[in-house]
């Protein structure tokens, strides 16, 4: 497990733009891949995969790349500061390296400053830095850092644990769970021991 603090520096790659992916260059890539492996692509059912289902995925699939589909994090004026934490939010992703997916859950604990975010943003925000090529520790960093920017928080710490299946169906071919962690501000030992405690008990 890893514990690192950040100050945020968002690594990933952002499109030129906020359009959609290239449907076109989707098909002839997909077709390709079919040939590659032997298969026919112009045989029913093949024909739908590459014209339209694999297409259509990796466009859902690759929506965190996109503002324009970026979750908008209402915030509300806090009463309190007291210690927040949204656990066993659902993370599907895809790997960078084989582009095969990685999932579990993220689990997330923020102090706020000034203004707390609605509950029901967190995992809305989860599937939008979820959704692109990446890798498990860098989506930790991400989801951590962006709340950090979004929210500005006192301090906010991020766990992610998952199962990737380019563990799973190659390579070792065993199913293994990883777990990273990332923070952002300066994180109270007492804070910190609050969100383990309440993870340990899941």
């Amino acid at each position: 497990m890893t514990d690192k603090q950040l100050h945020y520096e968002d690594t990933t790659t952002e499109p030129t733009s906020d359009s959609e992916i290239d449907l076109e260059k989707a098909r002839q890539g997909t077709r390709l891949l079919l040939e590659a492996v032997g298969e026919d692509p112009d045989e029913a059912p093949l024909t739908e995969t590459w014209e339209r289902r694999v297409p259509e995925m990796y466009e859902t699939l690759t929506e965190g790349t996109r503002e324009t589909a970026k979750p908008d994090l209402r915030t509300f004026e806090a009463e309190t500061n007291e210690f927040v934490v949204k656990t066993e939010i659902p993370i599907y992703s895809l790997c960078e390296h084989h582009m095969l997916p990685f999932f579990g859950v993220a689990h997330i604990g923020y102090r706020p400053d000034e203004e707390i975010v609605g509950l029901s943003k967190l995992p809305r925000y989860v599937r939008w830095k979820s959704r692109r090529l990446t890798t498990q520790e860098r989506l930790t960093a991400d989801i951590a850092g962006g709340l950090y920017d979004e929210l500005d928080p006192e301090s906010v710490i991020v766990e992610v644990s998952a199962t990737h299946l380019c563990e799973a169906m190659r390579g070792v071919e065993t199913r293994t769970e990883t777990t990273s962690r990332a923070t952002g501000g300066e994180l109270s030992d007492s804070d910190r021991t609050q969100f383990d405690n309440i993870l340990s008990n899941l």
